[in-house]
């Protein structure tokens, strides 16, 4: 176990109903990097993502598509690239919720 953990303070974050930074009224990766340093002020060093990979929707975000592209809603690989390096820039570590076993029913596994 990676030893940051020992001593790790997580804040959970559903992307869609954080923050939203271009006011079309879903959260997003830039309204979480918008946030890390008022997350970071609260005490926390660590925050848990959930599911925020290209999905169908279905299950908000666990009926997973594409585990290797963010969801469009939130933004791009690069913006969620760019909200790691800003975390990291203040001290803090990033967990992503995966859900293998809530893959979509367009998923090309379930094919």
């Amino acid at each position: 176990m990676a030893s940051w953990l020992n001593n790790a303070i997580f804040y959970e974050i559903y992307p869609q109903s954080f923050n939203d930074s271009n006011g079309d009224g879903i959260g997003d990766f830039q309204g979480i990097i918008d946030k890390l340093q008022y997350v970071r002020d609260l005490g926390c060093n660590a925050i848990w993502i959930n599911p925020c990979f290209d999905s169908s929707f279905y299950d908000a975000g666990y009926d997973v598509r594409d585990y290797y592209t963010a969801a469009e809603r939130y933004g791009s690989n690069a913006d969620l690239q760019r909200l790691f390096e800003r975390a990291h820039e203040l001290g803090m570590h990033v967990l992503l919720d995966l859900v293998p076993g809530h893959s979509a029913v367009d998923n090309p596994w379930v094919s």
